[in-house]
């Protein structure tokens, strides 16, 4: 990922003020909303990565579409837009997120579905990740119609993988490797 290093600098930088100001839920928010909206627009991703367009029309249009963020978030635009790293954005709206988790000591889980999760799953999903885990998580779900059905969780280095293909995969191999059923 470019700009991997200084987004992390400006994500620490942008937290230990939140924290300082007791906004740092707040401002997590906002940067979990930017960091959607800039994934889900590819024409602002190309606007804020643009060096045609000037810096003041940047700060005015992202100022405009997070009109109701919080000031330390609105600052921040100022400041990579100063420093000529607004095209980072992204970068350090999800490093800002990774390191608020970790300081409140909140994983990512990533559960993989052949069809998008609804709220009493995710219910249940992140309760099951409280008593594995011991804290509390965040859930990201990733819709993967090729597992035909169940799931795959992940949760740092720990997979579980309750999917119909992984089942239909290990009864497969089971098959074959039955002496009694190759010699019919």
């Amino acid at each position: 990922m470019k700009g991997t290093r200084v987004s992390l600098r400006y994500a620490k930088a942008i937290l230990d003020l939140a924290k300082d100001q007791n906004s740092a839920d707040v401002v997590n928010g906002d940067m979990q909303t930017i960091f959607k909206t800039i994934i889900g627009s590819e024409d602002l991703q190309d606007a804020l990565s643009s060096p045609v367009i000037k810096g003041g029309i940047k700060k005015n249009v992202l100022k405009e579409i997070f009109s109701d963020a919080h000031a330390i978030t609105l600052g921040s635009f100022d400041i990579l837009i100063e420093n000529n790293r607004i095209a980072i954005l992204k970068a350090v709206a999800q490093k800002y997120t990774f390191l608020y988790n970790e300081m409140n000591h909140v994983q990512l889980a990533t559960v993989t579905t052949a069809i998008p999760l609804d709220e009493a799953l995710e219910e249940k999903i992140l309760l099951k990740v409280k008593e594995l885990t011991g804290s509390g998580a965040t859930i990201e779900n990733l819709v993967d119609p090729s597992i035909i059905g169940g799931f795959i969780l992940r949760i740092g280095d720990l997979q579980y993988n309750a999917s119909v293909a992984k089942n239909l995969s290990n009864l497969k191999r089971e098959f074959k490797n039955n002496t009694y059923i190759s010699k019919i």
